[in-house]
């Protein structure tokens, strides 16, 4: 079998959404990539269709919504079936559907178009981690036709989902819990059923949703049943469809039968050396209200910029470990929410008055909505949350701004090519002159935000490539930037 060698910065192994979303930044940050693919093409299952508020001002900072055209928007939600208004401040509140064959091939034509290399067809098989520091690993794939590749890389991120190949060849351990319960999906052309929205009958679960195009997605969970271990034919989803609905859907035609279930697993460490992990591969979830897709798009965002800084030599120490430290923590608390949310989907008549009062409360406590909303859309994400300044690790929030060139948002400024963000709201000198040696990778803006905006007091906001306040000024404030310049963007290439 023929093997051809490749050299590259960074090895992304899996050409999912998550994948190619990191496949991108790293190319944003300049980092050279090569991505592996086990599957010939693309997938054309859409397993995963909602994208929240957060991720949507991410692919709007990269200038990826304009190609999206105008998805549907449904503000209404849910937590764990309980009736949710998702509507929160943001250019994007809501959910957005988009099926995820649309989005793989959104961000497969970004990451290519910046230079990425996709290498599809090819099944990670072996994997040497260099007990050099700083050497790196090497890893091999087979490929179509007997052709191998060996790749050269000083990184290696696996993105390749929960039965992640990368992990199990790193021996990464992968602590939690098996599924109890499943929910029976299918997508079915041909059959005529009420569309339900998590409809509780007598003996399970029912959901369904008739498409555009005629298909109906159908999804049901039975009452106590224990998941049956692999994926089911379609007549079985049929049957337990029949128990529980009392309707026949057996006549109609399968495009796509799956099944997921609640477990409930993530990586102690999402870094070790120079092996890292994203998305499903680094924690494995019920993909409830989509969160599982969005969580991991957000950890491709995170890491990106970071990994792309260590690779050319810009990072400043430790930056790199921060991924861990930030999206660990974001991930413990999804999986925690998605848990609750399983409990309350799947259980059966016990779990009724406990859904009830939260009814009560989303429906009578605006605070109560507000909170599960922030933490299911991830608007309420905040890094070093302990800050008592609350911009302080927060994403940059939506502000209508004025400025010499006339109105603009924030969200405008955002779109500056994967770079950092000072925004300087009271025309000081001394910012321009203290961001100078930064000015290759900072963008540096004068504007003054709207009466009453969201900024507050700020005089000054720095902004990390990935969306999140480094550093604010205020007229207390009495340090500048310029320790959160040199913590999160290194040393200049001029100094």
């Amino acid at each position: 079998m023929a093997t051809r060698t490749l050299e590259t910065d960074v090895l992304v192994v899996g050409a999912g959404p998550v994948g190619l979303m990191l496949a991108g930044e790293l190319r944003l940050g300049g980092a050279a990539t090569v991505v592996l693919e086990r599957r010939d093409a693309p997938t054309t299952e859409s397993r995963a269709s909602t994208l929240h508020a957060r991720t949507m001002e991410l692919l709007d900072s990269r200038g990826l919504l304009d190609a999206l055209g105008t998805p549907p928007d449904e503000p209404r939600g849910h937590f764990g079936g309980v009736p949710l208004d998702l509507t929160l401040p943001s250019p994007w509140p809501g959910q957005w559907k988009v099926p995820q064959t649309r989005t793989e091939e959104l961000l497969q034509d970004w990451a290519l178009g910046l230079g990425a290399d996709l290498r599809r067809g090819y099944a990670l098989r072996a994997v040497r981690v260099s007990e050099e520091s700083g050497a790196g690993v090497e890893a091999v794939a087979a490929g179509p036709g007997g052709r191998a590749v060996r790749v050269r890389a000083r990184f290696v991120v696996g993105c390749d989902g929960e039965d992640s190949t990368l992990r199990r060849l790193t021996g990464a351990g992968f602590p939690g819990r098996d599924a109890g319960r499943e929910l029976l999906r299918a997508d079915v052309a041909g059959i005529d059923v009420p569309d339900r929205r998590f409809q509780r009958l007598e003996k399970g679960l029912a959901i369904a949703a008739r498409r555009g195009d005629g298909v109906t997605r159908v999804m049901v969970h039975e009452f106590g049943a224990e998941p049956r271990g692999g994926e089911p034919e379609f007549g079985e989803v049929a049957q337990v469809w029949k128990r529980v609905t009392g309707e026949d859907i057996s006549s109609g035609d399968p495009l796509w039968v799956n099944s997921f279930g609640d477990a409930d697993r993530q990586l102690d460490a999402y870094r070790r050396g120079p092996v890292l992990f994203a998305g499903d591969a680094a924690h494995q979830q019920m993909p409830i209200g989509g969160q599982a897709l969005n969580l991991g798009l957000q950890d491709a965002v995170n890491l990106g910029w970071k990994l792309a800084a260590e690779v050319r030599g810009r990072a400043p120490a430790g930056l790199l470990d921060t991924y861990h430290a930030e999206r660990h923590a974001v991930g413990r608390r999804v999986l925690a929410n998605i848990r609750a949310q399983a409990l309350l989907l799947l259980g059966g008549p016990e779990v009724e008055p406990v859904r009830a009062l939260l009814g009560e409360l989303i429906a009578e406590r605006p605070q109560v909505r507000a909170h599960l909303a922030g933490m299911i859309s991830g608007l309420d994400i905040r890094y070093g949350a302990d800050a008592e300044d609350p911009l302080l690790g927060a994403r940059l929030p939506y502000v209508r701004l004025r400025g010499p060139e006339g109105p603009s948002d924030t969200a405008d400024l955002l779109r500056a090519g994967g770079r950092g963000l000072l925004l300087d709201l009271a025309a000081d000198a001394r910012l321009r002159t203290a961001v100078r040696p930064w000015s290759d990778r900072i963008v540096t803006v004068s504007a003054r935000p709207v009466p009453d905006s969201a900024l507050g007091a700020a005089r000054a906001v720095l902004v990390r490539p990935d969306g999140y306040v480094a550093w604010t000024g205020t007229d207390g404030t009495p340090d500048g930037p310029e320790i959160a310049l040199k913590n999160w963007f290194g040393i200049s290439d001029r100094n």
